[in-house]
C-alpha cells in the first residue's frame, strides 16, 4: 500500500502534494492537524515564523506569528514521535523541529538578502554537507539549492546533528537516533513540475522520506 503522509501546512501546499504523489505517497493536507492516526509519516511544511516564546527569547526579528499553528504542530510532533513515525521538516518545519528539541533560532539573519529575495524561491546558494549525512549521500559534499528564509538555527536541539551549511548558516539536520530530519531549503520547488537546472533534484528528499515511511510501517 502507498504510505499516507500528513502535510501540516497553510493553504499553499500544491507543490508538496505534487512531490509526495509523484514519489508514490498519498498526501493529506491539514491546517493545524490534531490527529496522527492512519498516517505513516509527517511533513511539516513551510510558513510563518515560530513564536520565540518556545525557545524562551523576546521578539528580535520574528514576524507573522501563527500561534494556532505553533501550538498544533508542537503537539503533533510529540504524537508522531510517540508512535515512532518519521518526520520531515521543510523550512519552517525544519525550524520548529529544532525548537521542539530544545534549540533556538536566529530571528533575522544579518545576511538575509543572500537567503531570501522577496517572497520568491529563485535565489540559490551553495551548500556544503557532511559526506556521511543523509543529504551528503544524496547530493555530495557541495551542491546548490533554492532559498527563501530570513531565520535559521542558532542553537541546535538536543540529539540533532547539523549536517549541512550555507557558509555558517545551518541548512540541514538529522536526529541521531530517530527518523527525524529537516532541510532549510524548499525541495518541493525543486521537484517534478518545479524541477530546475540550477539546483539539485529536490525529489530525492521525498523519495528518501517515503522509503523510510514504508520501512517503518512494515515493521
Amino acid at each position: 500500500m502507498k504510505p499516507r503522509i500528513l502535510l501540516s501546512a497553510n493553504t499553499n501546499s500544491r507543490y508538496y502534494i505534487e512531490a509526495v504523489e509523484n514519489c508514490g505517497g498519498v498526501p493529506v493536507t491539514v491546517y493545524c492537524p490534531s490527529a496522527w492516526e492512519g498516517f505513516d509519516g509527517l511533513i511539516l511544511c513551510g510558513g510563518n515564523d515560530v513564536d520565540p516564546k518556545y525557545y524562551e527569547e523576546p521578539f528580535n526579528g520574528a514576524v507573522d506569528i501563527d500561534e494556532k499553528r505553533d501550538a498544533a504542530e508542537m503537539k503533533l510532533i510529540q504524537k508522531f514521535l510517540d508512535a515512532g513515525k518519521p518526520i520531515l521538516g521543510i523550512c519552517r518545519g525544519h525550524q520548529i523541529l529544532n525548537v521542539f528539541f530544545g534549540g533556538s533560532l536566529v530571528q533575522h539573519l544579518p545576511n538575509t538578502d543572500e537567503h531570501r529575495n522577496g517572497k520568491d524561491f529563485y535565489i540559490t546558494h551553495t551548500i556544503r554537507a557532511e559526506k556521511d549525512s543523509i543529504v551528503g549521500q544524496m547530493y555530495g559534499t557541495k551542491f546548490t539549492v533554492n532559498s527563501s528564509h530570513h531565520q535559521a538555527i542558532k542553537r541546535p536541539g538536543k540529539e540533532l546533528r547539523v549536517t549541512a551549511w550555507a557558509e555558517d548558516v545551518p541548512e540541514a539536520f538529522e536526529h541521531k537516533t530517530l527518523n527525524v530530519f529537516g532541510v532549510q531549503w524548499h525541495p518541493e520547488r525543486m521537484s517534478f513540475g518545479q524541477r530546475r537546472e540550477d539546483t539539485v533534484d529536490g525529489a530525492e528528499i521525498f523519495r528518501y522520506f517515503l522509503q523510510i515511511c514504508r520501512s517503518v510501517s512494515q515493521k
